[in-house]
């Protein structure tokens, strides 16, 4: 029952039938839990094994295939405790990944870095710093010798630091 109910809120399912379910083939966009198995040595532990169709999935989109995975389920209150411990995707899926625009030569040419691996670091506190403090950090950084900074994943264009400021 907790995988059925994995597989179906994170793919078509929702708490109450629509009137528009009727528009849509739902069966083709289910996600199914197909294999239950205990979990050894564990009470009322089990590891379900979800597939989904990859019609699910925008193409090339590793935000958008983890959003749907795990991006509702993890709060779903009918399930105690949740984990994700293995994905597989398909080499269909893979495919429509294009890679990076330039590779490690292009980087290295921006930078004049050569010989050695690259430096870099992420600045903390991820949240919070002013778009001033921000980039102080950032000029630090480079003047003790890093090649880069990067934003941490939360850093976006918030009210305290806007993209354009920083």
């Amino acid at each position: 029952e907790a995988g059925a109910a994995v597989a179906a809120e994170s793919s078509t399912g929702t708490w109450t039938t629509v009137w528009t379910d009727g528009l849509t083939s739902l069966d083709r966009y289910k996600g199914r839990c197909y294999h239950i198995e205990p979990v050894p040595g564990e009470a009322d532990q089990y590891i379900c094994y979800v597939a989904y169709p990859l019609d699910l999935f925008e193409e090339g989109s590793v935000t958008n295939m983890f959003t749907s995975i795990v991006g509702n389920v993890f709060g779903f209150k009918a399930l105690r405790a949740l984990r994700l411990e293995d994905l597989r995707i398909p080499v269909a899926y893979v495919k429509t990944f294009q890679g990076p625009p330039h590779g490690i030569q292009s980087e290295r040419d921006k930078l004049n870095k050569y010989g050695r691996p690259l430096l870099g670091c992420t600045i903390k506190p991820k949240l919070g710093l002013s778009a001033k403090n921000y980039g102080r950090a950032c000029y630090e950084c480079l003047r003790g010798g890093l090649d880069f900074t990067k934003d941490d994943e939360n850093v976006n264009s918030q009210p305290f630091m806007r993209w354009r400021d920083r």
